[in-house]
């Protein structure tokens, strides 16, 4: 049977079907309001990929990809991957869904990352791999198993600005008004305390009792918040603390782990020693959505044991195309010695943006960075006295200085990311295989934009007037 109007696969890939067709469609049964967003602001594709760097918008600007989130540890179509993936499906002769079975792929994969996380903690040399889709789905299991592991106990620990997922028990760990708004009642017995602050979580566990606590779930670099590093030795001293009273530590590693912030995992790099660790975003590669939780093997077990295995599940967990291609990424990351030269790469990076900062701080106030996972914090534009005599302006502005900003990097060439927790910080997470000539092209464009924004009120004289009040009218 045909369906009038539908839109066949040949009219993608050949670009039959247009950019303009694409916002229709999208504007009509998407996420329409983001697409609006996009659009009042100049940057809101579809974009075609020039090499796995750099895109090409629909009127042709030529653009450096910062952005991703993380989650495009070689860019967009990277060669060694594109291949591998086109030899993998000339000779695929793999179930895809081996959800009662052994799985080469997935057997291989379990097996990689539990020999690298070995070679950097050698106390998880026996530990266990679930598989799953996300990043959220990874932290959800997380918590599910470290419950059943110590069921008496009722209270788990978080910290403030964390992003851990929007599920119901990852957003209930997100502590944003914003993003927890009208999806209530929230998980009880949650207790958030100072991203950084040993002594507050010591003064929780001794109120609550140490055996009528769960668990501590953080990232071991604030990524969602806008990159904020933790004090020297309180990674150290949360693990010290787990390891003491039989809490579970749960690390979040899904944005700082496999290479991104310059080692394997920052969690063992900071003097951690996690029970559970979650992973996903470079697994996948930037081209399928992987995502894992390491346990170690008495946590596992306990929670699937015996007749007990399949009590936690999902479907497309482990299929053998995300196996696939979470195993060559992780090849592709330890072949290429991305961590390290994450790190390097880095150091230039975080030197250079300080520098900008330092030359323009009525635009900047501030850069914060690891390896390649970097921020810049922007003046709030709504202090200015003309806006700030408006109360409901002045709240308005605060809120859109990332928004102007990102435009004017955009105007300049390049792509940067928001961060969902921290409304005047933009973030850069170039690929890790970026080529030097385009990563120092990248460091110039944003010198360029500082030049042409001395003062953050540049930013408004330098967006039109149109987007201005299209902004204001989409925010009210």
């Amino acid at each position: 049977m045909s369906v009038p109007s539908f839109v066949r696969t040949d009219e993608v890939l050949s670009e039959r079907y247009t950019s303009a067709r694409a916002l229709e469609h999208e504007m009509a049964h998407g996420n329409t309001d983001l697409i609006r967003a996009l659009t009042i602001l100049g940057c809101v594709g579809p974009f075609k990929t020039v090499s796995p760097w750099e895109y090409q918008d629909p009127s042709g600007k030529r653009l450096i990809n910062t952005g991703g989130y993380s989650a495009v540890p070689f860019g967009d179509g990277y060669p060694p991957l594109v291949q591998f993936m086109q030899n993998y499906l000339e000779h695929l002769h793999t179930i895809g869904l081996p959800q009662q079975s052994a799985s080469t792929w997935r057997a291989a994969l379990e097996h990689n990352l539990v020999k690298l996380l070995a070679s950097q903690d050698a106390s998880h040399a026996d530990s266990k791999v679930f598989f799953s889709n996300s990043g959220a789905e990874a932290n959800e299991a997380a918590i599910k198993f470290a419950k059943a592991t110590r069921p008496k106990a009722k209270h788990i620990l978080n910290f403030r600005r964390a992003y851990h997922g929007k599920t119901q028990m990852t957003m209930s760990l997100t502590p944003n008004p914003a993003i927890q708004k009208d999806f209530g009642p929230l998980e009880p017995n949650i207790h958030t305390h100072p991203y950084g602050d040993l002594d507050a979580v010591k003064s929780t566990i001794k109120k609550l009792g140490s055996d009528n606590v769960v668990a501590i779930i953080l990232e071991p670099l604030q990524g969602e918040a806008g990159v904020i590093l933790p004090p020297e030795g309180f990674l150290k001293g949360i693990s010290d603390i787990c390891q003491a009273t039989g809490i579970i530590l749960i690390v979040d590693e899904i944005q700082s782990g496999l290479g991104r912030v310059g080692s394997w995992f920052a969690s063992i790099d900071g003097g951690m020693s996690p029970d559970i660790i979650t992973l996903a975003k470079p697994l996948g590669g930037g081209m399928s959505a992987v995502g894992a939780t390491l346990y170690r093997k008495w946590i596992f077990d306990k929670v699937l044991g015996g007749l007990d295995c399949k009590r936690h599940s999902n479907t497309f967990g482990g299929n053998s195309l995300a196996m696939a291609v979470g195993l060559k990424s992780l090849e592709i990351l330890v072949d290429e010695n991305l961590p390290e030269r994450s790190a390097r790469m880095g150091k230039i990076a975080l030197d250079r943006l300080k520098g900008i900062q330092q030359k323009y701080p009525e635009f900047i106030t501030e850069v914060r960075g690891k390896g390649m996972l970097m921020a810049m914090v922007f003046r709030d534009i709504s202090k200015l006295g003309l806006i700030q005599a408006n109360k409901d302006l002045a709240e308005l502005v605060a809120e859109a200085s990332g928004l102007l900003a990102l435009r004017q990097f955009y105007q300049n060439g390049l792509i940067l990311n928001l961060s969902l927790n921290s409304t005047r910080t933009l973030r850069m997470t170039p690929a890790l295989t970026m080529p030097e000539d385009l990563f120092n092209e990248m460091l110039n464009r944003v010198e360029v934009t500082a030049r042409r924004n001395p003062r953050a009120s540049r930013l408004l004289v330098n967006t039109p007037p149109k987007t201005l009040m299209d902004l204001v009218k989409f925010a009210t």
